[in-house]
């Protein structure tokens, strides 16, 4: 029982002929009738006639519901308290309808007592009477939120849930509620409807709903408030707004929100929350169709899936298709649903309003699938001359940039910057490029999600920086674009493969693994470079079988795109997996079309030089001279420092696969490739110059350099631990063994021959006394697990 009450009750019980006159006031629920039958325990127990209307002055009147009472018992009852007729009087009453004569009769009593909700403490209490022992701290919190502590819907709920008890409603505790909401006046009803949409405090709003005026609505609220299904702050309490859901018709409900949004919409207000909670019923109307338009465009860059599910329902409702298309188009293409996007960009061009939108969202979809050319046609039909510039340039047409007449927006300003980044990358300096696409890609940060590109300003940088040795510049706007969600989740994946790229550039081939793990691309763009990546990885960790295992998806990845300015990378890798595999015939067209690319645009030296470096090491595999010289010569011609770097390794290859080992000259290159940031590379060529000298400390020395460039310990003499009685290298030839690896790919993880590995295997057999290879490895297995 609430305290204040309490005290009141035990006075009563110490002295219950001393007088009293009480007015106990609540809301609905609050526990108003159980303290009225406490009070009339307490006095027919001691004795004292208990009735409801004054008359002989031994008795104690007691009056529940006073608010329902008609005038004149009021009346009756006022007098016969200020006569002094009535020496014990217990009134309760709810806080409305709170009529004149009640407040007389309330002020006539003197004590008040106004009941409070339970606390946790006495939720918990009486929790533990209902279920026989104390209830989790969980569960407690859980009755306790749902409540809001009002006594009535406690005892509801706890009842329902005694046999079991849970952290969820059952239905059983909300039978009751339909009682409850029969005896509410239609506009109270109204009004908790509207509550439950969140329009519980707006009096604006509720004056047109209901057809009230202002001071009419503020009654209505509070007798809303007295029923006790709403919390101090106006909304309903949790277990009341589910007894909403359940038990009144859906239909009346939905009455109520459609209407509350067609208000909105009239003041130019937002529909967003309303018309969400609208999604999935059968309203229609014009109304309903303008509201769920106009919360599909509020959600546009925010929820691109859910503007798409409110473009939908905005037909379903009515709406012309014509007047949605476009937008429709565009939030599924922010959602990444390209299949949908193209399908009503379609749809846009040919009967909307508004066709340039239309053709935007188609150019947009088409160059996420390779089709950069189209793209560009699109765009520059549309009017967005920059992003066709892009298209254009990416295919081989040099354009010359103009000023244009666009509303000066993040996304003009940002595209006008990515096409002078992209053609200063094909006439200008790398420097430039990178930094016009990276204060492209600044601009749009803000942005986030909610820009609709072709291709990223941050993508574009990274490939940038990624073509001329630039790796700190494109791991830093690739890690922006990802935190800021540029272009959401249509480019997420694209964002994701180049981080991945950047760490297979710089030898950190189980990061790259685990980034490209973390996506499952859609559109051939991105399935091109994933598949790549695999090839790479695969190269790099020397696994010909798995590179077997993908050269078909290589093959038809190439197919299904078509061979633009970005896809350099992807390429060039390609090239040297089909030398590695003897296939290059199948390769052999688009490699030719790649440089009839770079031929068209006048052979940039940003992208040339990696399509020659890759060409050098198809013609290395391939075992082709007169080709690898050639492209030697290619690279030899750049000279800005990422040139220079790869030009000078480059040389540095053709003598080292001839047989020409120059220790220093080979240590020189392979340092220079590290410091552009190309790990793997540099490793490699010491490692493999190592290899092929016949020179013992040269050897060495190239091996340590290798070791280093890689991030390892440098090579020392072969001394056994106490731990182990295997050399470091014998341990480290284990441990690769173990991983399942053949000699050869040992050999090339360690830069060392696949016949030293066997001399290396054969050498711990004995040293172990293995009688055969299977015994080998099972003591090798027990070595390595001790360590």
């Amino acid at each position: 029982m609430d305290e204040s009450a309490r005290r009141v009750l035990d006075a009563a019980e110490a002295d219950p002929f001393a007088p009293l006159a009480l007015a106990v006031t609540a809301p609905g629920g609050y526990g108003k009738t159980a303290v009225l039958k406490a009070f009339r325990r307490a006095y027919e127990n001691a004795g004292v006639r208990v009735c409801d209307r004054p008359g002989d002055p031994d008795t104690v009147v007691i009056v529940d519901d006073a608010h329902n009472l008609p005038a004149a018992r009021l009346l009756e009852l006022t007098a016969a308290v200020a006569a002094g007729d009535v020496p014990r009087l217990v009134v309760a009453s709810r806080p409305w309808p709170r009529s004149a004569e009640l407040g007389e009769l309330t002020r006539a009593l003197g004590q008040t007592v106004m009941l409070a909700p339970l606390d946790r403490v006495q939720v918990r209490h009486h929790a533990a009477g209902a279920f026989g022992a104390a209830p989790a701290a969980e569960l407690v919190e859980f009755l306790f939120r749902q409540t809001g502590g009002v006594p009535a819907y406690v005892d509801r709920l706890v009842s329902a849930m005694s046999s079991r008890p849970v952290t969820e409603v059952p239905d059983a505790a909300l039978a009751g509620f339909r009682y409850d909401f029969d005896l509410l006046d239609p506009d109270v009803l109204q009004y908790v409807l509207a509550a439950q949409a969140g329009a519980g405090l707006r009096t604006d709003l509720l004056a047109s709903l209901l057809g009230r005026d202002a001071d009419d609505v503020v009654t209505v609220m509070e007798a809303a408030r007295a029923t006790g299904l709403l919390g101090q702050d106006g909304t309903l309490l949790p277990i009341c707004d589910r007894a909403v859901r359940v038990v009144i018709p859906a239909e009346r409900a939905l009455a109520v929100r459609q209407r509350l949004a067609e208000l909105l919409l009239e003041r130019g207000e937002s529909v967003l929350p309303l018309a969400r909670s609208l999604l999935g019923s059968a309203v229609g109307g014009a109304g309903v169709a303008a509201a769920f338009h106009a919360a599909a465009h509020e959600s546009l860059t925010e929820d691109p899936a859910l503007s798409a599910k409110l473009f939908a329902a905005a037909v379903s409702a009515g709406r012309p298709l014509a007047q949605c298309a476009a937008g429709w188009a565009h939030a599924s293409a922010l959602a990444g649903d390209l299949d949908s996007a193209m399908r009503l960009a379609d749809k846009a061009i040919s009967s909307s309003e508004d066709k340039a939108s239309g053709a935007r969202v188609a150019a947009t979809a088409l160059a996420h699938r390779g089709q950069l050319g189209r793209s560009a046609e699109l765009y520059q039909w549309s009017g967005d001359v920059s992003l066709a510039a892009i298209g254009r340039i990416g295919t081989g047409t040099l354009v010359d940039l103009t000023a244009t007449d666009d509303l000066p927006t993040l996304l003009s300003g940002a595209a006008s910057l990515m096409a002078q980044g992209v053609r200063e990358s094909v006439c200008g300096s790398p420097v430039d490029a990178l930094s016009s696409l990276v204060r492209a890609a600044g601009l749009l940060e803000p942005a986030g999600r909610g820009v609709l590109l072709p291709d990223s300003p941050a993508a574009l940088a990274a490939l940038v920086g990624l073509h001329c040795g630039e790796l700190g510049v494109a791991e830093s706007v690739l890690d922006r674009a990802v935190q800021s969600n540029m272009g959401g989740p249509l480019l997420a994946t694209r964002h994701k493969l180049l981080q991945a790229w950047l760490c297979m550039m710089r030898g950190q081939l189980a990061a790259a693994a685990e980034h490209l793990a973390e996506v499952r691309p859609r559109e051939p763009r991105d399935w091109l470079f994933a598949v790549a990546l695999e090839a790479g990885l695969a190269r790099r960790n020397s696994d010909v079988q798995a590179l077997r295992r993908i050269w078909a998806q290589a093959c038809e990845a190439v197919v299904r795109h078509p061979v633009d300015l970005f896809t350099i990378l992807p390429l060039g890798e390609f090239a040297v997996a089909a030398a590695k595999l003897s296939d290059q015939a199948r390769l052999g067209p688009h490699l030719r079309e790649a440089y009839a690319l770079t031929a068209q645009l006048g052979n940039p030296e940003l992208w040339a030089t990696t399509l020659h470096w890759s060409g050098l090491h198809a013609a290395i595999v391939a075992e082709n001279p007169g080709e690898a010289a050639d492209h030697v010569a290619a690279l030899a011609t750049n000279q800005s420092r990422f040139g220079q770097a790869l030009g000078d390794a480059a040389q540095c290859w053709l003598d080292v696969v001839a047989g020409k080992v120059d220790p220093v000259r080979a240590e020189k290159a392979a340092r220079g490739l590290h410091d552009m940031g190309m790990v793997w590379d540099g490793s490699r060529l010491a490692g493999q110059a190592a290899i092929r000298t016949a020179d013992r400390k040269a050897m060495v020395t190239l091996l340590d350099c290798a070791r280093e460039l890689q991030g390892k310990q440098a090579v020392t003499d072969p001394i056994p631990t106490e731990a182990s009685p295997l050399s470091e290298r014998e341990q480290e030839v284990a441990a690769l063994v173990l991983q399942g690896m053949t000699y050869k790919q040992v050999g090339d993880q360690l830069f060392i021959s696949a016949k030293t590995v066997e001399h290396h295997m054969a050498r711990m057999r004995q040293r172990l006394g293995a009688s055969s290879r299977s015994e080998l490895l099972t003591q090798l297995r027990a070595l390595t697990s001790r360590n």
